[in-house]
């Protein structure tokens, strides 16, 4: 078994979670969540900030001045059998992608073991 997780835009849970119900995962967690990734900036861009000290009006700049801010974000996990982790991942890959920075993460890890709360039995 393997587990799935994402991190997607807020906009984008419905829209997840229907399509991971159709593609038969009915089963999984959504968690609010804050993070952020990393943002490419030009090299020559850092160069005239750190020569003049001035922050360019753009993008660039603005991506300079908030480096700490935290973006509002989906955290996504569902565990699947290793069969099924193409299928999931490319189901939320389908929805989620704009071709913008920001469209989220996908890690696939493995589950050793998983149990029955109310049993106790060991399911794998």
């Amino acid at each position: 078994m393997k587990e799935v997780m994402a991190f997607i835009r807020v906009n984008k849970v419905n829209p997840t979670k229907d399509a991971l119900a159709k593609a038969g995962f009915p089963a999984f967690v959504c968690r609010p969540c804050l993070g952020r990734g990393k943002k490419c900036v030009d090299p020559a861009v850092l160069r005239y900030v750190m020569e003049t000290g001035d922050l360019p009006v753009s993008n660039v700049g603005e991506s300079l001045t908030e480096g700490a801010r935290l973006i509002p974000k989906r955290f996504f996990t569902l565990i699947v059998e290793d069969e099924q982790v193409d299928l999931a991942v490319n189901t939320i890959i389908k929805v989620n992608q704009t071709g913008n920075p920001g469209d989220g993460r996908i890690f696939v890890l493995p589950i050793e073991e998983t149990f029955k709360v109310r049993t106790g039995e060991n399911i794998l």
